[in-house]
Order: structure tokens, then C-alpha cells, then sequence
């Protein structure tokens, strides 16, 4: 006999024991309802099926150890793709950002006026803001051309000035004609001085910064659409401003190590095209390098 069919038999013992004292005395007919009650709760919270501590474990389903191996093998696997999935973004973005360093830049400069640089593309462009304020002074705006000694090119302004009122549209032409017998690609660069008005000087359509394939002894008609923002009228330090100068310089393109078109000339002098000559910029990674390695070892004390 088991000890959970020994404990029953005890109990159901006393429980006939305290029913023939109920007759006799009130106390023992309460510790009657308690014994009960104790006894019922405890048959409620031990079920009959459960198995005794004596009874062997079932064995391991072999299809359900496959099932959760395969299952860890997934998610193990979702986790080496998202993390792939990052990385290579990350590197995308690395290598996109440093191909787009210079067209960011170009942006930033145009959009700014920083330097000299003249705006291009910004909001300015609303019908509203296109009207010429009739009461103003007008602006003469000469243009200059100048070209690289590398380029065997004639570039010149069809025209020496114009005058023109803030928020009026304008139209000038630059001639370059090739004077060599082979194809040759130029690439143009500009500024506006004074710098001030830079902010104000505003391009609809140039050539600037743009691929310029001429043919051998080709000559052609290179357009410019500008204005002056009337917004220069309400800036002081552009209060007695009566002439400015638009200036380009072509120089031969080449392409970099990144497979994008630059002028073919020293940084020096296409920093002065662009007027940063009054300015001092870090020199490039490649000129850094070069002056690295030309630069002798310190020595060791």
C-alpha cells in the first residue's frame, strides 16, 4: 500500500471518529466541518492522475528537437542578415557621401553665396520676386574671361557690361572657340565681386561646372540668365554697391580618381577662380600626402 493510500485511510478513520462525537458535544461537531473542509481542498489540489515520484520520464521527441533546432537555426540566420543589411548600408552611404563631397559643396556655395560664389537654384525664382523695382539704381555688371594656359581655347564676353535694376532678368553670352586640332573638354569656374553681392547675384541658366566638349576648331555661344535679388537694396553694406564683376575661368577637365570631371590645374589657382585666393584652405588629401612624404622623419632623441 502507498503513502498517499495510507494518509486516505487515516483520514477517512478520524472523520468517522468525529462524526460519532457530533452527537455528544457541539466543539467536536466543528472540528468535524474543519477536518472536512481540510480534507476536501486537499483531494481538490492533488489530482489522481498525477503520476507517482516512482514513475519513469517519457523520453525526448526526436521531431521535436529537430523542430526547435531548426527554428534557433532561423532566427540565428534573420539575425546574420539584418546585421549584414546595416553594415552594407552604412558603407553605402560612406562611399556615397565621399563621391558627392564636391557636388554638396558646390551646392553649399551656390546656395550661400559663400565666397564670392553666386546663388543658383535657391527659391528666388517666384514670379513675384522676377519684377524689376523701377525706382532703383541700376547695377553695371561687368563680365571678365579668363582661361587656363593648358587650354588652347579663345574665350572671351560677347559683351564688356550691362546695366541692369534689382529683380530684372538678363541675358549675356560668352564665345569659346577651340584652337587646337583635337577634341578637347573644358570646364568653367566663377565668382562675383564685390563679395557682398554675392548672396544677390542669382543664375537662372550658365555653363558653369558643366562638361564643355568642343571639336577641333569648333567655336560656340555659351548663354547666362541672371539677376540681382531686390533683396540687395535692403542691405547696407550693399548700399553704395554700383558695379560688380562676373567672372569666368575655363580650364582643361580631367577626370579624378573618384571618376568626376575637375579643372586640370594647380589647387592654388582654382581656388582663385573661385575667390578663395584671400582665404586659407586645407590643401587636399592627395597634396597632403605628397607633402608627407617629402617631409623627412622626425628623429628619435
Amino acid at each position: 500500500m502507498s503513502i498517499f493510500q495510507r494518509t486516505s485511510a487515516l483520514r477517512a478513520c478520524s472523520n468517522h471518529i468525529l462524526l460519532a462525537a457530533t452527537h455528544r458535544n457541539t466543539p467536536a461537531r466543528s472540528l468535524l466541518h474543519r477536518n472536512l473542509w481540510r480534507n476536501t481542498s486537499t483531494q481538490a489540489s492533488s489530482p489522481k492522475s498525477s503520476p507517482s515520484p516512482s514513475s519513469p520520464r517519457s523520453p525526448p521527441n526526436p521531431d521535436a528537437l529537430h523542430q526547435l533546432s531548426l527554428n534557433r537555426q532561423a532566427a540565428r540566420a534573420a539575425k546574420n542578415r539584418a546585421l549584414l543589411m546595416y553594415s552594407s548600408a552604412v558603407i553605402i552611404i560612406a562611399v556615397g557621401a565621399s563621391y558627392a563631397a564636391v557636388p554638396l559643396y558646390r551646392i553649399f556655395c551656390a546656395a550661400t553665396g559663400f565666397a564670392g560664389t553666386p546663388k543658383v537654384g535657391t527659391g528666388r525664382f517666384e514670379p513675384e520676386r522676377l519684377v524689376p523695382v523701377e525706382n532703383a539704381r541700376r547695377i553695371k555688371v561687368h563680365f571678365n574671361a579668363d582661361r587656363s594656359e593648358q587650354l588652347p581655347w579663345k574665350f572671351t564676353p560677347q559683351q564688356k557690361f550691362i546695366s541692369v535694376l534689382p529683380g530684372e532678368t538678363s541675358l549675356a553670352f560668352y564665345t569659346a572657340k577651340n584652337l587646337s586640332s583635337k577634341d578637347i573638354i573644358g570646364i568653367a569656374t566663377y565668382n562675383v565681386t564685390p563679395d557682398r553681392v554675392a548672396p544677390y547675384f542669382s543664375k537662372v541658366e550658365c555653363f558653369c561646372f558643366e562638361e564643355q566638349r568642343l571639336l577641333a576648331g569648333e567655336e560656340v555661344d555659351m548663354p547666362l540668365l541672371f539677376f540681382i535679388d531686390n533683396d540687395i537694396l535692403e542691405d547696407p553694406a550693399c548700399k553704395n554697391v554700383e558695379d560688380v564683376v562676373l567672372s569666368y575661368t575655363f580650364f582643361r577637365a580631367r577626370r579624378n580618381e573618384r571618376g568626376q570631371l575637375e579643372p586640370d590645374a594647380d589647387e592654388d589657382r582654382v581656388q582663385a577662380s573661385l575667390g578663395f585666393s584671400g582665404y586659407e584652405n586645407a590643401p587636399k588629401a592627395e597634396v597632403r600626402n605628397v607633402e608627407s612624404a617629402k617631409s623627412p622623419p622626425l628623429s628619435k632623441t
